[in-house]
C-alpha cells in the first residue's frame, strides 16, 4: 500500500495574528532599551549591524500591511511548507531593501509599522491572497511566516546584544512547526521521527517506516536549538556534541538536510 498522505497542518489564525503583533512589541521594547553602542554592534547576519537588523524586523511586519494595500493576486502560488526553502532566492533583494530603511527614528518606525499592521489586518479575511515577495499566499499562511520572522530575528538580536527579549509562546510554536514541516517537505519519508517538545513531531527521511512502538530513528531537541539548526545558525555536529540534540538510530543524522531556511 502507498504511504498515507500527510495532512496539512492547520493554524489558529486569530492566535497567529495576535502572536505576530505580540512578538513585534517584544522586539520593539527590547530595541528601545538598547544603547547606541549596542545598535552599532555586529550581528551573525553578514554585515548587518544591530540597527539594520532592528530595521529589518519592521520591514518583515510592514510587508503584511503593504501587500494588503495592493490588488489581490489572481491565484495562490506558494504553499506554506515550501516558503522556508524559497527564501534563499530573495536574500540579495532583502539585504538591499533593509539597508534602504531610514533608521534615524527606530521608535517611531516601530510605532507606525504596528499601527498600520493592526489597521489593515483587522479588516482582512484569512483567505485573502497577498502578493508576497516569494509568491502569492493566503493571508493566514503569510502571517505564519511573519511569526517565524519575528522569532528568528528575536534570537538574532538576543545573540548580538544579550538583551533577553522574550518569546511569545504562540509565535514560538508557529515558528517551530513551520520549520519542522519544511523539513518533512524537503526530506519526505517516515524513517526518522523529529521531536521538538512541546510544539512539534514530524516524520521525515526515506527508509523503512515504523507503524507502532518506539521508532528506530529519533531526533529530539529544544525549540531554540531546532530553530538555529533549521535556519543555519547552528551546526548539527556542534549541537549534538553539546548535548543540545539527541539522535538515536543509523538514519538519525540530519546534517545533510539542514538547514531548511537560509
Amino acid at each position: 500500500m502507498p504511504p498515507a498522505k500527510k495532512r496539512t497542518r492547520s493554524y489558529d489564525s486569530a492566535k497567529t495574528r495576535a502572536a505576530v503583533l505580540a512578538q513585534f512589541r517584544n522586539v520593539r521594547d527590547g530595541v528601545a532599551a538598547l544603547t547606541p553602542e549596542q545598535l552599532a554592534a555586529p550581528t551573525r547576519l553578514g554585515e548587518w549591524t544591530v540597527r539594520e537588523l532592528a530595521a529589518h524586523v519592521t520591514m518583515a511586519l510592514g510587508a503584511v500591511a503593504r501587500h494588503l494595500g495592493e490588488p489581490e493576486p489572481a491565484r495562490q502560488e506558494l504553499a506554506l511548507a515550501d516558503w522556508p526553502m524559497a527564501t534563499a532566492t530573495a536574500a540579495a533583494r532583502i539585504d538591499e531593501d533593509t539597508r534602504a530603511i531610514d533608521t534615524s527614528d527606530l521608535p517611531g518606525l516601530y510605532e507606525r509599522t504596528a499601527a498600520l499592521y493592526e489597521e489593515r489586518v483587522a479588516a482582512a479575511a484569512d483567505g485573502r491572497l497577498v502578493g508576497a515577495r516569494l509568491g502569492a499566499m493566503t493571508l493566514a499562511d503569510f502571517l505564519v511566516t511573519r511569526a517565524l520572522e519575528m522569532v528568528v530575528h528575536t534570537d538574532d538580536l538576543n545573540a548580538a546584544t544579550g538583551a533577553g527579549i522574550p518569546y511569545d509562546r504562540q509565535a514560538l510554536a508557529a515558528c517551530v512547526r513551520l520549520l519542522a514541516d519544511a523539513l518533512a517537505t524537503k526530506a519526505p519519508g517516515g524513517a526518522v521521527e523529529v521531536r521538538i517538545p512541546p510544539y512539534a513531531v514530524v516524520q521525515c527521511v526515506e527508509g523503512p517506516r515504523h507503524t507502532r512502538g518506539t521508532p528506530p530513528n529519533v531526533v529530539e531537541t529544544d525549540p531554540l536549538t531546532w530553530i538555529r539548526l533549521a535556519t543555519g545558525r547552528a551546526e548539527w555536529a556542534a549541537e549534538k556534541e553539546a548535548a543540545h540534540v539527541s539522535a538515536s538510530g543509523e538514519r538519525a543524522d540530519l546534517s545533510a538536510v539542514l538547514p531548511v531556511l537560509s
